[in-house]
């Protein structure tokens, strides 16, 4: 790390001697605080105190203040940033408007389009010595002379076609960008200026800022510590080593951005920000820009064959101005040349996406047909031609006609190229791009950030949702409303009065001290509204209770600062309490502790009797109106006795004497009963899986509806969850899961660990058809693989940690449970959006591809020329998908069970759409193609010369055509085979627009397209005649809605899911080879830097993930966190390894704590 680094100085080091030069009289330059930033542990404590004395030392050179922060005076804050730099890694430039259109001109239907209508032209520049004569041609000279337009004409809706793909490319790459950049401004770190602690938004924070750190936090800057309780930092995203780092002045004071906080709190003085943290460094040598990208990939083809690795294989990107995202590209020139990792690169990726995996393969089938229709349609056409010419006619072939023949073969290739662009939908990826970011962005205003697209239509398949309590289900806005205090029962807050004083002064600073400092109760924001909570709300209920008792809990953190507490124990998930330790001046230590309580605990020495009486009389009743039970405790050490071993937690924190016991009610959100009732309706599970105890976790399920009186439901504790699904080798077994999760509803007291393998048993589990899909909820740091691990993760906007942000799929900006089911009716729209746009193209795509190869195959001219096929394109394509896919959700879609994974794309009911409306219209169309010129009494355009102006009769095939499909586009609205399809019409502006807009373009390019779209003006009664047979199709249909699908039987679906037996085996095996594949690699220890980088991304999954596929060659699937796949490797080889490394933090403080484990419990008298 530190050569990386120095080789990073002299690589920026022109740039920072013009800096240093006038380094702003600070009395360390830039150079200095990157060199000490490099070194760890002891080395870096020498330094300090060679160089600074302490950290104090820093600080003063910083021109900052320990305790006050900067005075936040924008001069000053100026003055920083151009000597330092500021908190912002550049991210990588987007593609431009001409790179993006040059990708759109790689479509090969286009090419071949391209090459069709360049020959065209060329050739009808040129006329052969009397071979018009020859052939009989009989064009007029004027005629002749317009051969070029129908060339031209291919050419410029090719461009058209192009520019439009480019645009949308574009206007998608700027709203992900805008997106980012609105996610990097709500990210906001907490800082002391002038003495008050603020937040900021993380690109502002510069070098000389005192950050608070806490639970949970991703370090966006690098630091050195001036303050910490019990701080354990996870630096595996920088240094690979997955044990977590105990942080501490004696110890280890430096603190490195990019590395989470595991456990604990602290303050540290901010020393480098943006490129110069050690994030930045990583990211600027593995090239930040485009250009050493392109050098490296040329030598990396060079030198393939002799490197094993290379770090151009890295992905990097900026978030959070010094967050990146890192993660080994999966190329086939990139890797070590191994003959596993040849195979595995040339194999299909797995996709993440049920719906893109259904589309794909629905497309490939769609095109293949396509093909060979035009195929077939280019060979019957130049066999008739040869036959009827040489054969028929016995004409001679002549040399000089030969431009002539070709341009006849021209012609009949530009019909067969045209009835493939017709065939493939290539509108099918724009119309599912198009509803995901509309939905994403009307997903914004229902308070769901969506931060990976395929979450957003995965949602809508989703069978169950595993969802925390506290503030999802609940407010978060906790109040003490019931305490056990001297023997006594209060059922609401006591007088100050009825609590004796010594017990009330034990009460006020156990509170007081063993609360985080940084949880605080705030004025409202508004007169009369509710105390703003900051911070931990469990611990802010119990500074509230204090105001309550007309105690001001500040005086005593005054007296006490949070520097001279002695030693803290702070809230961890795995022993669920928190405890402090207080020095008094005789020499002798007092120690408070807050735990929650369980209402069947087993404190050891406390006579059972008593115990029995408590849990029964206090606990329990507690418990069961929802209450949260939590006790507070002391204890003393006397002067005279040797010093505790403060590392041995369990010894201190035994024989305690308990001052309370307060029951905290955490409100249901009003409006949760019916979000779960309405999931349930959809044929969603619902459960419940909390920290708290059984009976408080039982009660509010009870409240939500999760639980409903009289059914047949399980309610477990993590305890006894681990005992059922646990063979005699302590090993998890999935047949045992089975018995255990269809009817589990609520898992109290469940540790993140129980959460994962709980989301893992549903997921892998088989004894349904269809597979669950889950979403899972989480907040708190530990959260981390479980939501990596379910199909979609939700992470809290409000009291989510940023690492569950970083793992989550969809961030609840409100934290509200309601937010999850508009996710579901969103997701469920995309999904229906798709089908109608589909209804919709495959019959436009049966429709044409028939008259287009009957036509040419009968009348050796397709009845829709080349242009005006690829106008109909254009309305298939383009339009319908931006008019079907942003139709607005209804709350009828929650009617309807998921569709499940197998589910397919095209129904029957929706087959029988395509197929009925497909009869109607090739009816009309043969009708007017072959008795067309009789019915309207006009010139037959059938057997037209090779530049023959256009006819009156194709022209009312081709408008009566584009009608039909207008008025089709309102009946695919609906595709459950409802009636009404104008039902909510006027909610969707965008279709409305777009048909009328669509309509208006066609009476233009009827009567003013000329020769160019091979037109001839209407008369207003051939206009009629056109509109009113496209109003057929809406009658037609309501007939076909009435015949029942259940009779036709010959009907199929089609767009199924790739099915698990077409996989091939070795890419199911992918998964399992891939872990053990590493960590094989790692533990011969050849690649610390790949793994380290690649901790990264496994770590934080940056928002950029938007654009997927879209920056470097070659989608990169989402890994699972390093946690969630070392837990899977440890199922497969020694299940028995459940509790794993990278996740011992915990939850929040207020979810969740254990009755004091073996606490000899005395209450205090007011005479003791």
């Amino acid at each position: 790390m530190g050569d990386m680094a120095n080789n990073s100085v002299a690589y920026s080091g022109v740039k920072n001697a013009v800096k240093e030069a006038n380094h702003g009289d600070f009395g360390v330059t830039l150079s200095e605080l990157r060199s000490l930033m490099e070194l760890r542990a002891t080395d870096a404590l020498h330094k300090i105190q060679e160089c600074y004395g302490d950290v104090n030392g820093i600080c003063s050179r910083l021109k900052t203040s320990p305790n006050e922060g900067l005075s936040g005076n924008p001069a000053d804050i100026e003055r920083r940033e151009a000597v330092f730099g500021k908190n912002f890694i550049p991210p990588k430039k987007p593609k431009t408007f001409l790179q993006l259109v040059w990708e759109a001109l790689q479509d090969v239907t286009l090419i071949i389009l391209e090459i069709a209508a360049i020959v065209s032209l060329g050739l009808s520049f040129y006329q052969p010595p009397g071979g018009n004569e020859a052939l009989n041609v009989g064009e007029e000279e004027e005629e002749g002379e317009t051969g070029w337009i129908e060339g031209a004409a291919i050419l410029l809706s090719v461009v058209c076609v192009v520019l439009v793909t480019a645009f949308n490319d574009w206007s998608k790459e700027k709203q992900f960008r805008g997106l980012q950049s609105r996610i990097e401004q709500e990210q906001k770190f907490t800082v002391i200026r002038g003495g008050q602690v603020i937040q900021i938004p993380v690109a502002d924070i510069i070098v000389g800022d005192i950050a608070q750190v806490k639970y949970g936090d991703l370090l966006p800057a690098d630091g050195v510590l001036i303050q910490g309780n019990d701080l354990k930092i996870d630096e595996s995203s920088l240094t690979g080593e997955s044990d977590h780092v105990k942080k501490s002045l004696d110890r280890d004071p430096m603190l490195l951005s990019g590395t989470h906080v595991m456990e604990g709190s602290g303050r540290m003085v901010v020393t480098a920000v943006g490129v110069n943290s050690q994030t930045g460094i990583i990211f600027t040598l593995l090239g930040a820009g485009g250009d050493e990208e392109e050098k490296e990939k040329e030598k990396e083809k060079k030198d393939k064959k002799s490197r094993h690795y290379n770090l151009k294989g890295f992905r990097a990107k900026a978030q959070d101005g010094a967050a990146m995202e890192m993660q080994p590209l999966k190329s086939e020139d990139g890797g070590d040349g191994d003959e596993k990792d040849k195979k595995r690169a040339n194999l299909p990726k797995k996709e993440k996406s049920v719906l893109q995996g259904k589309l794909t393969k629905l497309a490939v089938q769609i095109g293949k047909a396509g093909l060979l229709m035009s195929a077939i349609t280019v060979i019957i056409l130049v066999l008739y031609f040869v036959i009827d010419t040489f054969w028929v006619q016995k004409r001679p072939w002549l040399a000089e006609c030969t431009p002539i023949y070709i341009q006849y073969f021209v012609k009949f290739f530009i019909i067969g190229v045209t009835v493939l662009v017709v065939a493939v939908p290539e509108g099918l990826p724009l119309a599912v791009t198009i509803s995901l970011a509309y939905s994403v962005k009307k997903m914004m205003k229902d308070n769901n950030l969506v931060r990976h697209l395929d979450a957003c239509e995965t949602m809508g398949n989703a069978t169950a949702i595993c969802s925390d309590k506290t503030g999802t289900l609940t407010m978060n806005r906790m109040t003490v409303v019931q305490a056990y205090i001297n023997e006594k029962h209060y059922k609401k807050i006591p007088e100050p009065e009825a609590i004796p004083e010594k017990t009330m002064a034990y009460l006020v600073t156990g509170i007081s001290v063993n609360c985080a400092y940084t949880s605080k109760i705030l004025p409202p924001e508004k007169e009369g509204g509710l105390p703003r909570h900051v911070g931990n709300k469990t611990e802010c209920a119990l500074l509230g209770l204090l105001l309550d008792l007309k105690r001001d809990y500040q005086d005593v953190r005054n007296e006490i600062p949070e520097e001279d507490l002695y030693k803290v124990y702070t809230f961890n998930s795995v022993r669920k309490s928190m405890s402090t330790v207080l020095k008094n001046s005789d020499g002798s230590f007092r120690i408070f502790s807050k735990e929650q309580l369980l209402a069947n605990g087993e404190p050891k020495a406390f006579r059972p009797r008593d115990r029995d009486d408590i849990v029964k009389t206090v606990i329990e009743p507690m418990a069961s109106e929802g209450l949260r039970t939590i006790c507070l405790a002391f204890r003393d050490f006397p002067a005279g006795e040797p010093e505790p071993e403060w590392d041995n937690e369990n010894d201190i924190v035994t024989g305690l004497t308990c001052i309370a016991v307060v029951g905290i009610e955490d409100p249901v959100r009003p409006e949760v009963p019916d979000a779960i009732k309405k999931c349930q309706r959809a044929g969603i599970t619902v459960r419940m899986v909390t920290g708290d105890n059984i009976n408080t976790a039982r009660a509010i399920a009870l409240k939500c509806g999760i639980l409903n009186p009289g059914e047949d439901f399980l309610c477990l504790e993590g305890k006894d969850f681990n005992r059922r699904i646990r063979n005699e080798k302590g090993e998890i077994e999935q047949e045992r899961i089975d018995k255990i999760w269809p009817k589990l509803r609520v898992l109290a007291r469940s540790s993140p660990t129980d959460k994962h393998t709980l989301v893992k048993g549903i997921i892998d589990s088989t004894i349904f058809e269809q597979r669950q899909v889950v979403a899972v909820t989480g907040d708190g740091t530990n959260d981390g693989p479980a939501l990596k691990k379910a199909d979609v993760g939700f992470a809290m906007g409000i009291a989510g940690t940023d690492v569950a942000k970083e793992a989550s799929d969809i961030i609840l900006t409100d934290d509200n449970f309601t937010s999850i089911v508009k996710a579901v009716m969103w997701g469920r729209n995309v999904y229906d959006s798709i089908s109608k746009f589909l209804q919709f193209q495959l019959t436009v795509n049966v429709v044409a591809v028939i008259v287009a190869f009957t036509g040419a195959c009968i009348t050796q001219d397709s009845p829709l020329k080349a242009v005006q096929m690829l106008w109909v394109n254009l309305i298939m394509d383009t339009l319908a998908s931006l008019a079907l896919a942003t139709e607005p959700p209804t709350e009828a879609l929650l009617l309807r069970k998921p569709y499940g994974r197998n589910k397919p794309l095209i129904s029957r009911t929706m087959m029988k759409n395509i197929l009925g409306h497909a009869f109607y219209q090739l009816v009309v169309v043969f009708t007017l193609l072959f008795a067309g010129e009789k019915i309207f009494d006009i010139d037959s355009g059938r057997n037209a010369p090779l530049h023959a102006p256009p006819s009156e009769h194709y022209t009312i095939v081709f408008n009566t055509f584009v009608m039909m499909q207008l008025f089709n586009e309102i009946n695919a609205r609906k595709i459950h085979g409802e009636r009404n399809v104008f039902e909510g019409i006027f909610n969707n502006a965008i279709f409305c627009t777009i048909v009328l807009g669509t309509f208006v373009v066609q009476i233009i390019i009827v009567q003013f397209g000329g020769k160019p779209f091979s037109c001839s003006e209407l008369s207003i009664e051939q206009w009629l005649w056109s509109i009113f047979l496209g109003m057929g199709t809406l009658l037609w249909g309501q007939l076909i809605s009435t015949i029942p699908t259940s009779r036709l039987k010959f009907l199929k679906e089609a767009g199924h899911g790739t099915q698990k037996e077409e996989i091939p085996e070795e890419e199911l095996a992918e998964d399992v080879e891939e872990i053990d594949h590493a960590e094989r690699e790692l533990r011969r220890g050849q690649i610390l830097w790949f793994r380290g980088l690649n901790r990264i991304q496994t770590q934080m999954d940056v928002v950029n993930a938007f654009q997927s596929g879209s920056t470097i060659q070659g989608a990169l699937r989402r890994q699972p966190s390093i946690a969630s796949q070392h837990h899977d490797v440890t199922n497969i080889s020694t299940p028995t390894h459940v509790v794993f490394s990278s996740t011992t933090a915990s939850t929040t403080v207020g979810c969740e704590c254990v009755f004091l484990k073996c606490m000899k419990l005395t209450f205090p008298n007011s005479h003791t």
